[in-house]
Order: C-alpha cells, then structure tokens, then sequence
C-alpha cells in the first residue's frame, strides 16, 4: 500500500483496547497499530458488505415474489 493512498483518521478507543492492540503488536501479529487497526477495518467492511448484499438479495427476492402474486392475483383472482 502507498503512503499516498492512505488518509490519517483519530480516534479514540478505551485503554483496554489499545493494550490489545500493543500485546497483538508485540507477539508480531502485527507491525505497527495502524496495521492491526486496518486489518479490522478491512475484515469489518467486507463482512458488512456480504451481509448488506445477503440482504439486498433477500429484499429483491422478496419483491419479485411479491410481483409474482400481484400477477397471479390479477390473472386468476380478479374476474
């Protein structure tokens, strides 16, 4: 990753946090806190995008079944 593809963001974690993170970075898990804080991120925003796109799925499924209804109510239901 470039330097200049990165942005600086602060922010503020409880102390019990930021001691994982130090223990993470001392056994070598990670280089830095900025890796280990990256690392989540990423592992959080593409387990959140799977999920959001589970759900657009489930609504357009859902839609499509109710379009599918609405077609065979007019159809068979109206006279």
């Amino acid at each position: 990753m470039e330097e200049n593809d990165l942005e600086k963001v602060t922010l503020r974690l409880p102390a019990r946090y930021i001691r994982a993170l130090d223990f993470l970075v001392k056994v070598d898990d990670f280089p830095s806190r900025s890796e280990a804080i990256r690392a989540a991120i990423r592992d959080f925003t593409y387990q959140r995008v799977e999920l959001v796109m589970e759900k657009v799925k489930k609504m357009e499924d859902a839609e499509k079944t109710l379009a599918a209804m609405e077609t065979f109510e007019e159809k068979y239901l109206n006279k």
